[in-house]
């Protein structure tokens, strides 16, 4: 039963709904399958903050029952859904334990799952409020990467990502507010997609850590990430952004080449005083033969970033500040982010909407840099993941410099909106993944993921697996 539920879990989402479709497994089936490896390997890797056993196995049983013509591209598939997001008759931590009441609806992200047909399997772990690359809560304790269960799975949507790649579900939600959906994915060998700001609806809630955050997939391969932005995507009256919608859908988009694109290339963070570690810059050098050899025509490029610390910081600070408002316990919040309170107060809500008009401003500036190409390549993150602990005794000040490493190359893109992807691209001396970051042009999504299917296809990742041992 290990080796058919393993063969079952690793398929990825698209292929499980297509299971379902054709009858060759059922729903329950499937969920059945994911329960026992979460009850196998939860425990070592610690990717759920609740399991949602007996509602799934309801809802999974609800899903065989319905017609054939009422059935959603993610019919019976299980998915699983980071704990910032709202799912009903559950409570939403945000990672601590200042929260303890259900919530009685769905956000309109889950909300759009159960529309499509997925069946909502459990909660994932993730920092306090999500301010960290490290899955580390006092509350509900720490993730472990599935291909070294020492290291960290990054974060802030670590659990997600360890989760996915050790096959206990096909895909999982995340959000990304500084790196927090490409930085686990590059961490746990997945594909993340950010995408443009205001693509994805962030409703109840009006913004996620205001113009920086948007809501996302982690997933095994480009075409499921594809396959869910197209029942993501689209927002709500709640929502402070929007963006245009996509003219075809982005599974469509995959069907046709992207053609000779001009792709720069750079191991320069965004960051000053943060080096790549080498066998990252060996993984950008590496990725940028293989997009050659495809026919792209890739150059070397010194990018002028633009310093987006005070609008990143005052963002975070406001957006932090704004989720801890609204918790039901604020005297149960951690000591690290009772700091990140301290210096939120500091900046008051004028100064974050300046922040967010600065923002627009460096988006624009860094618009100047696709005209001379059509995609950025850079790393994901400057270090190796580290040993999970990052944020043990750790107070605000040494978790930041902890964590600036691993946002060195990410989070300008929050600030500006850009899509931007973490791509899987081999395994380092250690055994764990590498990957580079693929950055578009604003609302051009669909040239990022192109390019990634086309890099999937010459060097696959997808079937790899971690040794996972259960304990």
């Amino acid at each position: 039963m290990d080796r058919d539920d393993a063969e079952l879990m690793f398929q990825g989402v698209e292929r499980q709904a297509e299971l379902v479709r054709t009858g060759k497994v059922t729903s329950r089936a499937l969920v059945e399958a994911a329960l026992r490896r979460i009850d196998r390997f939860d425990p070592v890797l610690g990717a759920f903050r609740v399991v949602l056993a007996e509602q799934a196995l309801a809802e999974a049983d609800t899903r065989d029952a319905e017609a054939e013509q009422g059935r959603g591209p993610l019919h019976g598939v299980p998915i699983a859904v980071k704990d910032e997001l709202d799912v009903a008759g559950q409570v939403t931590t945000f990672g601590g334990a200042a929260n303890h009441t259900p919530v009685a609806a769905d956000s309109e992200a889950v909300r759009r799952l159960r529309a499509a047909g997925a069946v909502v399997i459990g909660k994932t772990t993730m920092p306090e409020f999500g301010q960290w690359p490290f899955t580390e809560s006092d509350t509900h304790g720490t993730a472990h990467n599935p291909w070294d269960t020492t290291r960290t799975p990054g974060g802030s949507s670590g659990g997600s990502a360890a989760a996915v790649a050790a096959g206990l579900v096909g895909a999982a939600l995340g959000g990304d507010g500084g790196g927090s959906i490409r930085i686990p994915a590059a961490c746990c060998g997945l594909f993340g997609l950010k995408p443009q700001r205001g693509r994805v609806s962030t409703a109840p809630n009006a913004h996620l850590w205001y113009a920086l955050g948007t809501v996302g997939p982690l997933t095994r391969t480009v075409r499921d990430a594809a396959l869910l932005y197209d029942v993501l995507a689209g927002t709500t009256p709640t929502d402070r952004w929007s963006t245009r919608p996509a003219t075809t859908g982005w599974r469509q988009a995959l069907e046709t080449p992207p053609g000779r694109l001009r792709i720069g290339y750079s191991a320069k963070p965004a960051v000053p005083g943060v080096r790549p570690h080498p066998e990252h810059v060996a993984a950008l050098l590496e990725t940028v033969r293989a997009l050659r050899e495809l026919g792209h025509d890739v150059r070397e490029v010194n990018p002028r970033y633009p310093d987006a610390t005070a609008p990143f910081a005052a963002q975070f600070l406001g957006g932090v500040r704004a989720e801890a408002a609204a918790v039901e316990r604020p005297d149960l919040l951690e000591r690290r982010t009772r700091g990140t309170l301290a210096l939120a107060r500091l900046v008051p809500e004028s100064a974050v909407e300046r922040a967010i008009r600065a923002g627009e401003r460096l988006a624009e500036r860094a618009d100047r840099m696709f005209t001379s190409m059509d995609l950025l390549l850079t790393p994901v993150v400057a270090a190796r993941p580290r040993r999970v602990g990052a944020l043990d005794g750790a107070g605000l000040p040494t978790a930041l410099a902890r964590s600036r490493p691993m946002v060195a190359y990410t989070a300008l893109w929050n600030v500006t909106g850009h899509p931007a992807a973490s791509v899987p691209a081999g395994r380092g001396t250690d055994g764990l993944p590498l990957a580079v970051q693929l950055v578009g042009r604003r609302d051009d999504e669909v040239s990022v993921l192109r390019v990634a299917a086309q890099l999937e296809e010459a060097r696959p990742w997808a079937a790899g697996r971690p040794p996972l041992t259960a304990s």
